[in-house]
């Protein structure tokens, strides 16, 4: 198949494809005798498992790792699997700790306006205001921190 099919199969657009061929991750398929590139099967499946990878948030360069333990039986390397993926979850939870966080600021931020934007200024922008004059903000709860000076 050529790399349009490929990408319409496996929903990896084509420039992506080319970017995984040069950066090794996906070896470089057969060329047919006009110079197209000619995709067959493990090149379809080795492309599915990337892009599962990357859905799942995981840097290149751990697809590169998870990719050579395929090929492995040493239970080392496979033992290495279950803390990449241990090490994935933990940024997973650092992310989604900083996102509530950032959730509870907004929140705190909403709640300064009632939406009776014709009886007084919106409470939401008189607090961004103020914070960036360096004063306490309802969403930090203190001053901003300076920046530091060069």
């Amino acid at each position: 198949m050529r790399i349009g099919e490929l990408s319409k199969a496996t929903g990896v657009d084509i420039e992506t494809i080319r970017f995984y061929e040069k950066s090794g991750l996906l070896p470089p398929p057969a060329r047919s005798g006009n110079g197209y590139r000619d995709y067959a099967q493990p090149q379809l499946e080795r492309l599915a498992f990337i892009r599962h990878c990357r859905a799942l948030d995981m840097s290149l360069a751990d697809v590169g790792l998870l990719l050579q333990s395929l090929q492995s039986e040493d239970p080392q390397q496979l033992a290495s699997v279950d803390a990449l993926v241990d090490a994935q979850l933990a940024r997973v939870r650092a992310r989604l700790k900083s996102m509530q966080a950032l959730e509870a600021q907004l929140q705190a931020l909403k709640s300064r306006c009632d939406a009776r934007h014709e009886q007084h200024a919106c409470g939401i922008l008189a607090e961004l205001v103020a914070a960036a004059h360096g004063e306490a903000c309802a969403c930090h709860g203190e001053k901003p921190a300076e920046e530091p000076r060069r």
